[in-house]
Protein backbone atom coordinates (compact mmCIF):
# COMPACT_ATOMS: atom_id res chain seq x y z
CA UNK A 1 0.00 0.00 0.00
CA UNK A 2 1.54 3.05 -1.25
CA UNK A 3 1.50 6.42 0.60
CA UNK A 4 2.23 9.99 -0.81
CA UNK A 5 3.91 12.19 1.59
CA UNK A 6 2.81 15.83 2.16
CA UNK A 7 5.87 16.79 0.08
CA UNK A 8 3.99 15.70 -3.30
CA UNK A 9 4.03 18.26 -5.59
CA UNK A 10 1.07 20.89 -4.23
CA UNK A 11 0.30 22.36 -8.04
CA UNK A 12 -1.14 20.32 -10.32
CA UNK A 13 2.00 19.49 -13.30
CA UNK A 14 1.58 20.52 -16.76
CA UNK A 15 0.46 17.27 -18.16
CA UNK A 16 -2.69 17.64 -15.42
CA UNK A 17 -3.15 21.39 -15.18
CA UNK A 18 -5.90 21.26 -17.50
CA UNK A 19 -9.76 19.20 -17.79
CA UNK A 20 -9.33 15.62 -16.31
CA UNK A 21 -10.49 13.08 -18.91
CA UNK A 22 -12.49 10.81 -17.52
CA UNK A 23 -11.17 6.67 -17.50
CA UNK A 24 -14.23 4.18 -18.39
CA UNK A 25 -12.13 1.78 -16.60
CA UNK A 26 -12.59 3.66 -13.78
CA UNK A 27 -15.71 4.12 -13.74
CA UNK A 28 -15.31 7.66 -12.75
CA UNK A 29 -18.49 10.03 -12.79
CA UNK A 30 -17.90 13.03 -10.84
CA UNK A 31 -20.27 14.76 -8.50
CA UNK A 32 -20.70 18.20 -9.15
CA UNK A 33 -24.32 19.22 -7.72
CA UNK A 34 -23.77 21.31 -5.40
CA UNK A 35 -27.20 20.61 -3.50
CA UNK A 36 -26.60 16.89 -3.25
CA UNK A 37 -23.03 16.97 -1.75
CA UNK A 38 -24.41 19.49 1.20
CA UNK A 39 -27.00 16.63 1.76
CA UNK A 40 -24.30 14.37 1.93
CA UNK A 41 -21.67 15.88 4.15
CA UNK A 42 -24.88 16.89 6.54
CA UNK A 43 -25.54 12.93 6.72
CA UNK A 44 -22.13 12.50 7.13
CA UNK A 45 -22.06 15.12 9.96
CA UNK A 46 -18.19 14.44 10.59
CA UNK A 47 -17.12 15.40 14.28
CA UNK A 48 -14.12 16.06 16.00
CA UNK A 49 -11.88 12.92 16.34
CA UNK A 50 -13.15 10.41 14.11
CA UNK A 51 -10.64 9.11 11.45
CA UNK A 52 -12.97 9.89 8.05
CA UNK A 53 -11.57 7.77 5.15
CA UNK A 54 -13.07 8.72 1.83
CA UNK A 55 -12.70 5.78 -1.31
CA UNK A 56 -12.67 7.60 -4.72
CA UNK A 57 -12.41 10.82 -3.98
CA UNK A 58 -12.45 11.75 -8.02
CA UNK A 59 -12.00 15.49 -8.00
CA UNK A 60 -13.25 16.46 -4.55
CA UNK A 61 -16.47 16.97 -4.70
CA UNK A 62 -17.23 15.62 -1.39
CA UNK A 63 -13.43 16.04 -0.12
CA UNK A 64 -13.45 19.14 0.19
CA UNK A 65 -16.40 19.96 1.79
CA UNK A 66 -15.52 16.93 4.75
CA UNK A 67 -12.34 18.33 5.18
CA UNK A 68 -13.29 22.19 5.36
CA UNK A 69 -15.98 20.38 8.38
CA UNK A 70 -13.54 18.01 9.82
CA UNK A 71 -9.74 19.51 9.29
CA UNK A 72 -8.62 16.01 8.48
CA UNK A 73 -8.73 13.01 5.66
CA UNK A 74 -7.70 9.99 4.55
CA UNK A 75 -8.96 9.26 1.00
CA UNK A 76 -8.23 6.23 -1.21
CA UNK A 77 -7.62 7.06 -4.77
CA UNK A 78 -6.61 4.41 -7.58
CA UNK A 79 -5.86 6.57 -10.86
CA UNK A 80 -2.30 8.33 -10.11
CA UNK A 81 -3.62 11.20 -12.37
CA UNK A 82 -6.03 12.57 -10.10
CA UNK A 83 -4.02 12.68 -6.88
CA UNK A 84 -1.50 15.65 -7.48
CA UNK A 85 -5.10 17.79 -8.21
CA UNK A 86 -6.69 16.56 -5.64
CA UNK A 87 -3.74 17.55 -3.08
CA UNK A 88 -3.39 20.67 -5.17
CA UNK A 89 -7.33 21.51 -4.15
CA UNK A 90 -6.92 20.55 -0.48
CA UNK A 91 -3.75 22.71 -0.19
CA UNK A 92 -4.22 25.33 2.56
CA UNK A 93 -7.87 23.58 3.66
CA UNK A 94 -6.97 20.79 6.09
CA UNK A 95 -4.56 17.48 6.20
CA UNK A 96 -5.10 15.56 3.20
CA UNK A 97 -3.54 11.75 3.57
CA UNK A 98 -3.73 10.36 0.28
CA UNK A 99 -3.29 6.56 -0.32
CA UNK A 100 -2.47 5.49 -4.00
CA UNK A 101 -4.19 2.07 -3.90
CA UNK A 102 -7.22 -0.41 -5.46
CA UNK A 103 -9.57 -0.03 -2.30
CA UNK A 104 -9.36 -3.78 -2.30
CA UNK A 105 -6.22 -4.28 -1.36
CA UNK A 106 -6.27 -1.91 1.66
CA UNK A 107 -6.72 -4.32 5.12
CA UNK A 108 -9.19 -1.31 6.35
CA UNK A 109 -8.13 -3.27 10.17
CA UNK A 110 -4.83 -2.26 9.64
CA UNK A 111 -5.39 1.22 8.71
CA UNK A 112 -7.64 2.28 11.57
CA UNK A 113 -4.83 0.63 14.31
CA UNK A 114 -7.73 0.69 16.61
CA UNK A 115 -9.58 3.54 16.19
CA UNK A 116 -12.70 2.82 14.20
CA UNK A 117 -13.36 4.45 10.83
CA UNK A 118 -16.16 6.07 9.16
CA UNK A 119 -15.55 5.55 5.55
CA UNK A 120 -17.27 7.39 2.53
CA UNK A 121 -17.11 7.49 -1.01
CA UNK A 122 -18.94 7.84 -4.67
CA UNK A 123 -18.09 3.96 -5.47
CA UNK A 124 -17.34 2.55 -8.82
CA UNK A 125 -20.43 1.39 -10.02
CA UNK A 126 -18.98 -1.36 -11.81
CA UNK A 127 -17.45 -3.47 -8.76
CA UNK A 128 -19.72 -1.68 -5.65
CA UNK A 129 -20.55 -5.47 -4.83
CA UNK A 130 -17.08 -6.41 -4.36
CA UNK A 131 -15.87 -3.19 -2.24
CA UNK A 132 -18.99 -3.67 0.16
CA UNK A 133 -18.30 -7.12 1.06
CA UNK A 134 -14.76 -5.93 1.49
CA UNK A 135 -15.64 -3.65 3.72
CA UNK A 136 -17.66 -6.01 5.56
CA UNK A 137 -14.71 -8.13 6.16
CA UNK A 138 -13.57 -5.33 8.46
CA UNK A 139 -16.88 -4.49 10.25
CA UNK A 140 -15.13 -4.59 13.56
CA UNK A 141 -13.20 -1.23 12.58
CA UNK A 142 -15.60 0.23 11.09
CA UNK A 143 -18.38 3.00 12.74
CA UNK A 144 -20.43 3.42 9.58
CA UNK A 145 -20.10 3.78 5.66
CA UNK A 146 -22.05 6.29 3.38
CA UNK A 147 -21.66 5.82 -0.02
CA UNK A 148 -23.24 6.39 -3.29
CA UNK A 149 -24.27 3.80 -5.18
CA UNK A 150 -26.17 2.92 -8.51
CA UNK A 151 -29.77 2.95 -6.99
CA UNK A 152 -30.73 -0.21 -8.31
CA UNK A 153 -28.15 -1.83 -5.90
CA UNK A 154 -29.38 0.59 -2.99
CA UNK A 155 -32.74 -1.10 -3.29
CA UNK A 156 -31.57 -4.68 -3.47
CA UNK A 157 -29.60 -3.73 -0.28
CA UNK A 158 -32.23 -2.33 1.71
CA UNK A 159 -35.06 -5.06 0.06
CA UNK A 160 -37.30 -6.24 2.28
CA UNK A 161 -38.07 -10.39 2.15
CA UNK A 162 -40.53 -10.92 -0.73
CA UNK A 163 -39.44 -8.18 -2.57
CA UNK A 164 -38.48 -8.95 -6.67
CA UNK A 165 -35.20 -7.53 -5.77
CA UNK A 166 -34.77 -9.23 -2.59
CA UNK A 167 -31.66 -11.50 -2.90
CA UNK A 168 -27.93 -12.42 -2.29
CA UNK A 169 -27.08 -8.51 -1.72
CA UNK A 170 -30.09 -7.94 0.73
CA UNK A 171 -29.73 -10.77 3.09
CA UNK A 172 -25.52 -10.90 3.08
CA UNK A 173 -25.84 -7.10 4.14
CA UNK A 174 -28.39 -7.14 6.38
CA UNK A 175 -27.40 -9.66 7.97
CA UNK A 176 -24.02 -7.46 9.03
CA UNK A 177 -25.32 -4.09 8.70
CA UNK A 178 -28.78 -2.24 9.50
CA UNK A 179 -29.25 -0.24 6.02
CA UNK A 180 -30.35 3.26 5.40
CA UNK A 181 -31.34 4.43 2.06
CA UNK A 182 -30.67 8.55 2.30
CA UNK A 183 -30.96 10.43 -1.33
CA UNK A 184 -31.79 9.54 -4.52
CA UNK A 185 -29.90 11.16 -6.92
CA UNK A 186 -30.07 11.66 -10.18
CA UNK A 187 -27.81 11.49 -13.59
CA UNK A 188 -27.35 15.03 -14.27
CA UNK A 189 -25.74 15.16 -10.46
CA UNK A 190 -22.62 13.74 -12.34
CA UNK A 191 -20.31 14.97 -14.99
CA UNK A 192 -20.58 12.65 -17.31
CA UNK A 193 -23.79 11.38 -16.40
CA UNK A 194 -24.18 7.71 -15.65
CA UNK A 195 -27.20 6.11 -17.45
CA UNK A 196 -28.57 5.14 -14.20
CA UNK A 197 -30.20 6.82 -11.24
CA UNK A 198 -28.19 6.69 -8.23
CA UNK A 199 -28.06 6.93 -4.43
CA UNK A 200 -26.42 7.32 -1.13
CA UNK A 201 -27.21 4.69 1.62
CA UNK A 202 -25.95 4.88 5.48
CA UNK A 203 -24.81 1.17 6.23
CA UNK A 204 -23.69 0.42 10.39
CA UNK A 205 -22.08 -2.70 11.44
CA UNK A 206 -23.96 -4.02 13.90
CA UNK A 207 -22.78 -4.30 17.45
CA UNK A 208 -21.12 -7.82 18.56
CA UNK A 209 -24.21 -8.76 20.68
CA UNK A 210 -26.89 -8.56 17.56
CA UNK A 211 -24.32 -10.21 15.34
CA UNK A 212 -25.01 -14.27 14.55
CA UNK A 213 -22.81 -17.04 15.17
CA UNK A 214 -22.80 -19.55 12.79
CA UNK A 215 -20.01 -20.24 10.63
CA UNK A 216 -19.49 -17.14 8.08
CA UNK A 217 -18.53 -19.14 5.22
CA UNK A 218 -21.23 -21.79 4.98
CA UNK A 219 -24.05 -18.81 5.61
CA UNK A 220 -22.49 -17.59 2.62
CA UNK A 221 -22.40 -20.92 0.80
CA UNK A 222 -25.99 -21.60 1.55
CA UNK A 223 -27.01 -17.55 0.94
CA UNK A 224 -25.37 -18.27 -2.54
CA UNK A 225 -26.75 -21.41 -3.54
CA UNK A 226 -30.17 -20.47 -2.18
CA UNK A 227 -30.38 -17.51 -4.59
CA UNK A 228 -28.42 -19.38 -7.66
CA UNK A 229 -31.60 -19.93 -8.89
CA UNK A 230 -34.45 -18.18 -7.71
CA UNK A 231 -37.56 -20.16 -9.23
CA UNK A 232 -36.13 -23.34 -7.61
CA UNK A 233 -37.72 -24.63 -4.03
CA UNK A 234 -35.32 -24.62 -0.87
CA UNK A 235 -34.70 -28.28 -1.53
CA UNK A 236 -33.68 -28.30 -5.15
CA UNK A 237 -31.79 -25.37 -4.58
CA UNK A 238 -29.79 -26.39 -1.77
CA UNK A 239 -29.58 -30.18 -2.02
CA UNK A 240 -26.17 -29.79 -2.72
CA UNK A 241 -25.43 -28.77 0.58
CA UNK A 242 -28.19 -28.76 3.46
CA UNK A 243 -31.21 -31.69 2.89
CA UNK A 244 -34.38 -31.22 2.74
CA UNK A 245 -34.59 -33.10 6.51
CA UNK A 246 -32.18 -30.04 7.92
CA UNK A 247 -34.25 -27.52 6.14
CA UNK A 248 -37.18 -29.19 7.94
CA UNK A 249 -35.16 -28.93 11.59
CA UNK A 250 -34.84 -25.36 11.45
CA UNK A 251 -38.34 -24.90 10.96
CA UNK A 252 -38.54 -23.81 7.53
CA UNK A 253 -40.56 -25.28 4.93
CA UNK A 254 -38.63 -26.82 2.17
CA UNK A 255 -41.25 -25.91 -0.83
CA UNK A 256 -40.53 -22.21 -0.36
CA UNK A 257 -38.02 -20.00 -2.13
CA UNK A 258 -35.16 -18.54 -0.73
CA UNK A 259 -37.06 -14.89 -1.89
CA UNK A 260 -39.46 -15.53 0.80
CA UNK A 261 -36.86 -16.42 3.69
CA UNK A 262 -35.89 -13.45 6.32
CA UNK A 263 -31.97 -12.98 6.79
CA UNK A 264 -32.09 -15.09 9.86
CA UNK A 265 -33.61 -18.07 8.61
CA UNK A 266 -30.24 -18.36 6.71
CA UNK A 267 -28.24 -18.37 9.89
CA UNK A 268 -30.75 -20.70 11.41
CA UNK A 269 -30.07 -23.43 8.25
CA UNK A 270 -26.56 -22.81 9.07
CA UNK A 271 -26.35 -23.71 12.75
CA UNK A 272 -28.49 -27.17 11.80
CA UNK A 273 -26.24 -28.06 9.46
CA UNK A 274 -23.39 -27.12 11.95
CA UNK A 275 -25.49 -29.20 14.44
CA UNK A 276 -25.45 -32.50 12.32
CA UNK A 277 -29.12 -31.85 12.30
Amino acid sequence: MKRYPPAFPPAYPSSTAGKHVHKKQFGQHFLHDPGIIRRIVQAIAPRSGERLVEIGPGEGAITLPLLREHGRLTVIELDRDLIPRIQAAAAGIGELDVIHADVLTVDFTTLAAGSPLRLAGNLPYNISSPILFHCLDHADAIVDMHFMLQKEVVDRMAADPGSKVYGRLSVMLQLSCSVEPLINVPPGAFNPPPKVDSAVVRLTPLPPERRHDADPALVARIVRHAFGQRRKTLSNALHDVVSAEQIRAAGIDPRVRAEQLEPLAFVRLAQTVQAGG
